[in-house]
């Protein structure tokens, strides 16, 4: 296996891993508010958030950008806790092409905090590499279809459980959001820096 493919991989089962828990519980905040029509949209998403931590992760990689563990893992279910409090509390009447730069920005911004808890793994995995790019590259590249795939899924069990229960949509995404805030406000608890 060719260090690329290797990298790729290793970037692929980081995020589609259970132990990734935090960045599985954003994708799905953040996934709660479209519908499976909407998929393009969510791919545009989820780019976004790739490419916010994909920066995040080349500085703090390299040793440019570095903060102290605690409080990125604070900061990641903070992250989690807002995006589920604008799915709650977006008023209904702002447009769809709003909301939705609206939620492109925050998915990049988020993406860059979540790019430093990324970090500390790639960093270690690294160790004496001497040319980072590639390996960083096919990293990401791994995070991101890891991430689609996940995407996927969430999207495909919204779509069963909205249609077998004949749910709308709206109650589907309180219902999440509520239940992945509450998750986050005890990740923010148990990761609190002070």
């Amino acid at each position: 296996m060719s260090e690329t493919q290797t990298y790729l991989t290793l970037g692929f089962r980081h995020i589609a891993n259970l132990s990734a828990y935090d960045h599985l519980l954003f994708l799905v905040a953040l996934c709660a508010v479209y519908q499976i029509s909407q998929w393009r949209r969510i791919a545009v998403l989820v780019t976004a958030f790739t490419i916010g931590h994909s920066l995040t992760l080349a500085l703090a990689t390299l040793g440019v950008l570095i903060l102290p563990s605690k409080i990125v893992e604070f900061l990641i279910p903070l992250t989690i806790f807002m995006t589920c409090l604008l799915n709650v509390l977006s008023p209904r009447e702002t447009s769809r092409e709003s909301k939705f730069r609206g939620n492109y920005l925050l998915a990049l911004f988020f993406g860059l905090i979540h790019g430093l808890g990324f970090s500390n793994y790639l960093r270690a995995l690294l160790g004496r590499e001497e040319s980072i790019l590639m390996p960083l590259f096919a990293f990401n590249v791994g995070l991101e279809l890891g991430q689609l795939m996940i995407v996927a899924i969430i999207l495909i069990i919204s779509f069963s459980i909205t249609r077998g229960f004949h749910l709308i949509h709206r109650r589907w995404n309180l219902a999440v959001s509520i239940v992945a805030a509450g998750v986050s406000l005890m990740l923010m608890y148990q990761t609190k820096f002070w």
